[in-house]
């Protein structure tokens, strides 16, 4: 049943390829919300499995679902990522909506997720990106990322309207950081982005790995990291942060080595001198904000005031309150 909680209607497209295996339950999972989307466009983007066909089914069942089947295609990329979700967007000619998302085909929503994140939209006229933390296996982004609560992580990123047409939507980048760059530019425009801890969903691909190991996901992290304009300060940070988490060592050492050789090879960034600056000087007040509150705390505990691990979640707080 549809609540009266929400007055915001919204449009959600999922750009799909090969994701027979997760699919019904992305689709059964929307289904049960407690608030439906206006319209929900499935792309099937040149699968060679049976998305298309799963996706289908489901379409003649509820008249808010349209499955649009693009050719089949040889590679796998960020950037033909963003084409299908255009294909999308062009079923949307005359629908009235008012916030518009991606939602990707390998995710499990709770019934009241888009309810929540509605409600968010129409508290904050001044929120233009939101999204929830997130799940996968041996994985939690709300404790085990290096990025804080003003990032909006791709696999569910919900826009205002206003503010997706005033970034210009998606931009290509075969290099992946697609859903970065949105929300950086959003941001740097001046829209507040926020990640939202009182909901989550659970994504089922292990993130980065659907064309690599977890090995190859972090050099490829590394390397997008550099190609996004990252301070390399930020990235130092980053990598000893990582080398605590699974794969304990060799992730944090590949993300190392994939940001520095993509530096010294002096490869082209995929970003703007403008957003690199805004990302750069966002990054180097984070990391004060970190160093600071960790020297504080540190100072503190000395005199036996504190124990060591009130002092640990006192600087995680601090990082969050910056976006980290």
């Amino acid at each position: 049943m549809q609540s009266d909680a929400c007055q915001l209607p919204y449009v959600l497209i999922t750009p799909a390829r090969n994701e027979a295996q997760f699919i019904e339950t992305t689709i059964q999972s929307m289904t049960q919300q407690t608030v439906l989307p206006s319209k929900w466009v499935i792309v099937n983007d040149g699968s060679t499995d049976e998305t298309g066909i799963i996706a289908a089914r489901y379409a003649v069942k509820f008249d808010w679902i349209e499955v649009v089947d693009l050719p089949v295609r040889g590679e796998r990329n960020f950037a033909a990522k963003v084409n299908a979700f255009k294909a999308g967007q062009e079923r949307l000619a005359g629908v009235d909506y008012k916030i518009i998302g991606n939602l990707d085909a390998d995710v499990s929503l709770d019934v009241d997720h888009f309810e929540f994140l509605m409600s968010k939209f129409q508290e904050d006229p001044n929120l233009g990106v939101a999204g929830t933390v997130f799940r996968e296996p041996g994985y939690n982004s709300a404790t085990d990322s290096f990025e804080g609560q003003n990032y909006v992580s791709g696999q569910c990123q919900i826009f205002r309207r206003e503010c997706f047409e005033a970034i210009g939507g998606y931009t290509p980048s075969a290099a992946g950081g697609v859903d970065w760059i949105a929300v950086n530019s959003a941001r740097m425009m001046g829209w507040r982005t926020q990640s939202f801890r009182e909901r989550s969903f659970y994504h089922h691909r292990i993130l980065g790995t659907a064309n690599r190991g977890l090995i190859g996901k972090s050099y490829a992290y590394g390397k997008k990291d550099y190609l996004l304009g990252g301070h390399p300060l930020w990235e130092v940070s980053r990598c000893v942060f990582r080398i605590g988490k699974h794969p304990y060592l060799i992730g944090g050492v590949m993300l190392f080595v994939g940001y520095f050789s993509a530096l010294l090879r002096g490869e082209k960034r995929v970003v703007s001198d403008d957003l690199m600056c805004f990302h750069r000087r966002e990054q180097l007040m984070k990391l004060r904000a970190i160093l600071l509150s960790v020297v504080k705390f540190k100072k503190v505990d000395c005199f036996g005031l504190l124990p060591v691990a009130h002092a640990t979640r006192s600087a995680r707080s601090a990082a969050d309150k910056m976006g980290r």
